[in-house]
């Protein structure tokens, strides 16, 4: 099966994603700057956030599919695994935002990035083993210090809230820092499979 349509379907949830996210920015009650900052400041902070992490999985996921040129079961599943992930998005970015960055929801925000890097690491690992050893995925990955990096990011954030200063803004602020770096690491363009596409590109 080719990939058109996994990858069609992946862009058009993707794309409900960010459209659910904006619609549940608050508008402002008046017409001054002070109003947009009051009522939407944070709430624009968080969808900010939530979208560049969007935007990466896009980004990424496109790139991926370069490298696949069928689709199995198993495939599927694991893309459906990721996406699932994906379109809890909306629901923790807007908790964050209700609450105005209280510990709890800080957390299952973080729960929720490493639930999607968890799923984008099966969804590669199960593209890599139906390729087979001479997978060009692999190749394009290879030792991937930034996909290992990522989770141990996301479970330093979560501690933090968890643990630190429950009362006050230091536990969160780590995790937010730490929610933050990684989005920063992987905003950074990565040409690791641009570069194994065109080493493999037939000639002509």
């Amino acid at each position: 099966m080719p990939t058109n349509r996994l990858e069609a379907f992946s862009d058009g949830v993707l794309a409900i994603i960010i459209t659910i996210m904006v619609l549940e920015l608050k508008v402002p009650a008046g017409h001054d700057l002070s109003d947009l900052v009051h009522t939407t400041g944070v709430g624009l902070l968080t969808y900010l956030l939530t979208f560049i992490y969007v935007g990466i999985y896009w980004n990424n996921h496109h790139h991926m599919f370069h490298l696949v040129r069928q689709v199995s079961g198993g495939l599927l599943w694991a893309n459906l695994a990721l996406l699932f992930c994906l379109s809890l998005f909306p629901l923790t970015t807007a908790w964050v935002d209700d609450s105005r960055f209280e510990p709890i929801p800080v957390v299952v925000y973080g729960l929720n990035l490493l639930s999607a890097a968890i799923a984008y690491w099966v969804l590669q690992t199960v593209i890599i083993r139906q390729q087979g050893p001479k997978s060009l995925l692999r190749e394009a990955v290879g030792a991937d210090i930034k996909g290992k990096v990522s989770p141990a990011l996301y479970l330093t954030g979560i501690l933090s809230a968890l643990l630190i200063d429950r009362s006050g803004p230091i536990g969160v602020g780590l995790a937010e820092a730490c929610y933050v770096a990684v989005a920063i690491m992987w905003v950074v363009p990565d040409r690791r499979i641009d570069r194994v596409v065109r080493e493999h590109k037939p000639a002509g």
